[in-house]
């Protein structure tokens, strides 16, 4: 049964939010702020400043609310066992277009 709203980047547990994300949102399980680098769609460790848009400033703690101008939620689904994981990438998305013509 799929989850309404958002899904906490930190723990994957369902935050209760279902629109936009502020800089005050926590997760009610874990704490952990919402409207962070870590839960950014746009948020990628091998690149500069570990962010996918061309910002001029580094956010040197990922896991704290920031002011940030390129933040969007970051999709995540629960997987078993607790993972989360990002589900919107370019990446997935080719592989699953690809499968549909896998004989």
């Amino acid at each position: 049964m799929p989850t309404e709203g958002l899904l906490c980047w930190n723990c994957g547990k369902p935050t209760g939010i279902t629109g936009g994300v502020t800089r005050s949102d926590a997760c009610p399980e874990c704490l952990a702020d919402l409207r962070c680098c870590h839960g950014c769609r746009h948020y990628d460790p091998t690149r500069r400043f570990q962010c996918r848009e061309n910002v001029d400033h580094n956010f040197v703690n990922k896991e704290k609310n920031n002011f940030c101008e390129f933040y969007q939620p970051r999709n995540v689904v629960k997987r078993p066992g607790g993972i989360t994981t990002q589900t919107d990438t370019k990446d997935n998305r080719k592989k699953k277009f690809d499968g549909l013509f896998d004989d």
